[in-house]
């Protein structure tokens, strides 16, 4: 892995989720076509574990700031209604929501901030 954006979201996951254990990364490094020697496959190990190193230092700098946490919590903020508990506890069929549906009328879709997102996370790199 040499993309440190992607090692950063990785790393987010990884972190959230408590760490890896028991198990690990694996630095399956492979010569390109045009990189033929053992020189090449190192580089690529020591480039490998950089990124995922920079991705980790990238993660616990998103996560200690919380505006990236904070902005998904407001995204999601309906599963914790009524009705999103009810869904989630898997309490809340078809015929109920259809109701739901009609009885509220078409929806206002927020925005997703897609675009703070991801300047959120691209700030950390």
């Amino acid at each position: 892995m040499t993309d440190i954006a992607e090692a950063t979201k990785v790393m987010l996951t990884v972190v959230k989720n408590g760490g890896l254990a028991p198990g690990g990364f694996n630095f399956d490094a492979k010569l390109r076509r045009e990189s033929t020697d053992v020189e090449d496959l190192f580089i690529a190990h020591i480039s490998g574990m950089d990124t995922m190193a920079r991705g980790l230092r990238n993660a616990a700098k998103i996560i200690e700031d919380g505006s990236l946490n904070e902005l998904v919590k407001k995204r999601y903020q309906s599963f914790d209604s009524e009705i999103g508990a009810l869904i989630e506890a898997g309490k809340a069929d078809f015929e109920y929501l259809e109701k739901k549906a009609m009885e509220w009328g078409e929806p206002k879709v927020p925005s997703g901030k897609q675009e703070l997102a991801e300047m959120i996370l691209h700030s950390a790199l």
